[in-house]
């Protein structure tokens, strides 16, 4: 766990600019594993977890968008 000063000094990089990149790695990677998940459904033809999961994947797509449009901001600036 981050002690209260944060972690910075050990990666080189302020803990909210790693956080958001993070969340950004994050959000790709559950996009991609629900879409395992999602076809897994498909074969059981079980509707509501394809349902589910692809509402899921459609979340974990629009977090990464807007954290790519925050990344791509701020790297700009």
């Amino acid at each position: 766990m981050a002690s209260a000063t944060g972690t910075g000094h050990i990666t080189g990089t302020s803990d909210k600019d790693y956080d958001l990149l993070w969340y950004v790695e994050s959000c790709l990677d559950n996009a991609l594993r629900l879409d395992t998940y999602i076809k897994d459904a498909e074969r059981a033809k079980d509707e509501q977890l394809v349902e589910l999961f692809s509402k899921a994947q459609a979340d974990s797509r629009k977090g990464a968008d807007l954290g790519k449009a925050l990344l791509r901001s701020r790297l700009s600036a």
